[in-house]
């Protein structure tokens, strides 16, 4: 997919990130240049991953990825909407956490073929539901790695931090994961379950037993 083919929100954010660039050089601010570009380059993340691997990734999955990395990194280090937002670390691994169960199921999917009675719904679900967890210790993991060994501040309160972004890890899993489960189920009407139809309709051949 073309990088020019996104919603109007990926081209603000990307408008927003050259002007951040530009103006971080301006004040030879090297730290947030860094991060900006970095910030930057994670955009095309998405759109590099359907290039090669042949996947198309609907423009709506495409740009909550996109806004996702931008809240994450420029907006919470350099905006430092982490302290100044007191909900905003809970908003993010909530949102991270159902965009991995969704995933997980879309991935669990994909491996028996689309074939929706491989298995029960509610089995297909619960390994969703796992693979969005499991991501979310490892994510804890890292973060206590870093503080340990280069002295930095990622957990926060420590314990306390890692026990909250855990349960609302949890949470967000189980509802990324109750989508594929009620997508199974046929009772969806829009919402994340219709995020998973558009994502298979796009890419039948990934979804088709007889390949």
């Amino acid at each position: 997919m073309r990088p020019f083919n996104q919603s109007l929100v990926v081209y603000v954010i990307w408008l927003l990130l050259l002007g951040g660039g530009a103006f971080a050089i301006y004040e030879r601010q090297w730290e947030t240049l860094f991060v900006t570009i970095l910030t930057f380059a994670l955009t095309f993340a998405p759109l590099q991953f359907q290039r090669f691997y042949h996947v198309k990734i609907p423009v709506f999955f495409t740009s909550a990825i996109i806004v996702f990395t931008y809240s994450a990194l420029f907006l919470g280090e350099i905006g430092n909407f982490y302290e100044r937002v007191w909900w905003w670390d809970i908003l993010l691994h909530g949102g991270a956490a159902i965009g991995f169960g969704l995933i997980g199921f879309i991935m669990i999917l994909m491996l028996f073929r689309g074939d929706k009675y491989a298995a029960p719904p509610i089995a297909l679900a619960w390994f969703a539901f796992c693979f969005a967890m499991t991501i979310g210790v490892l994510w804890e993991v890292f973060e206590f790695g870093m503080d340990a060994l280069f002295g930095l501040n990622m957990q926060k309160s420590g314990l306390a931090d890692t026990m909250y972004d855990l349960i609302v890890d949890t949470f967000g899993a189980f509802v990324g994961a109750s989508a594929g489960f009620f997508y199974l189920k046929g009772r969806w009407f829009g919402g994340l379950a219709g995020m998973i139809n558009e994502f298979v309709e796009t890419n039948q051949d990934l979804f088709d037993k007889d390949k």
